[in-house]
């Protein structure tokens, strides 16, 4: 997203494009940081990673419309660079796939590093995804609160016992409304923590489109996860966030927010008690 915002102010009269997996690419699409968005699982473009690959004619017009191309694609031997170099005169930059963990640095500065080729310094390294709010909370009764119990790895997971105990807690001390959030990988996970609480104070998002789920999430009070896409997410469109940190490196990953706060345990994140979690979350409807 800063990425794309840093393009879009230095070159206001440009069209940009994304070539990507479009369920996350599309919201650059809501957050108007892109004009289109084209599917990087396209087969046609299969023979871009093959070295002197027949290239599809289709793509290499594509290609040929642009006067820069900014490439974060895994490329070691510089094949995709190489084919595209036979279908345009366009400008190449080529930016790393993912941060070094051990360089320290954030990964949006990563991101942004390859643009200075361009002249830009400067660029915000807040990712900032403005959308429409899918209600206004006033009607809706009470605030509301999303909760992601989940993430990409078992390990950066608070235990599902401690989650029920933060859900009762809040079905029986707050009058908050609650969004519960969750991808197919907690599907069972979702359901069960759902399923003891009371459904007229519950909203659950099961594997939503991220447009659809930056609106809904635009629209609550607070957010409460787990080191995630969906906390940067949350941190994105504004929330007010708790975040319950494992073991990634933090000074990488942590989602840039002046309106979050990052909760471990020195012994790692499962020894993060149940209590201390809800005395933070009390602090987050305070500064709500």
């Amino acid at each position: 997203m800063p990425a794309l915002a840093a393009l879009r102010q230095q070159f206001p009269q440009a069209r940009l494009e994304v070539l990507g997996y479009p369920h996350i690419a599309q919201l650059a699409l809501a957050g108007g940081l892109a004009a289109d968005v084209r599917s990087i699982e396209a087969g046609a473009l299969a023979s871009f990673f093959a070295r002197g690959g027949e290239l599809s004619k289709d793509l290499m017009d594509y290609f040929s419309d642009f006067d820069l191309i900014i490439s974060y694609l895994y490329d070691p031997d510089k094949i995709f660079e190489t084919n595209v170099a036979r279908c345009t005169k366009a400008q190449f930059i080529a930016g790393p796939h993912r941060p070094n963990e051990s360089g320290g640095l954030h990964a949006t500065e990563v991101f942004l590093k390859p643009l200075e080729r361009l002249a830009i310094f400067d660029a915000d390294t807040v990712p900032r995804l403005t959308v429409a709010k899918a209600f206004e909370t006033n009607l809706h009764a009470g605030k509301w609160l999303a909760l992601h119990p989940g993430s990409g790895s078992e390990n950066k997971n608070w235990p599902e016992s401690n989650w029920a105990g933060l859900l009762n807690y809040l079905v029986q001390s707050t009058s908050f409304q609650l969004l519960l959030i969750g991808g197919e990988a907690e599907r069972d996970r979702l359901e069960r923590l759902a399923k003891p609480l009371p459904q007229s104070r519950l909203k659950l998002m099961q594997s939503a489109p991220l447009p659809e789920l930056a609106r809904w999430m635009a629209a609550c009070n607070s957010f409460v996860g787990h080191d995630s896409g969906i906390s940067h997410l949350a941190a994105a469109v504004g929330l007010p966030s708790l975040i319950l940190w494992g073991d990634t490196v933090e000074a990488v990953w942590r989602p840039r927010s002046q309106r979050l706060t990052v909760l471990r345990d020195s012994k790692g994140l499962k020894e993060l008690s149940v209590p201390v979690v809800i005395n933070h979350v009390e602090q987050l409807f305070e500064r709500d």
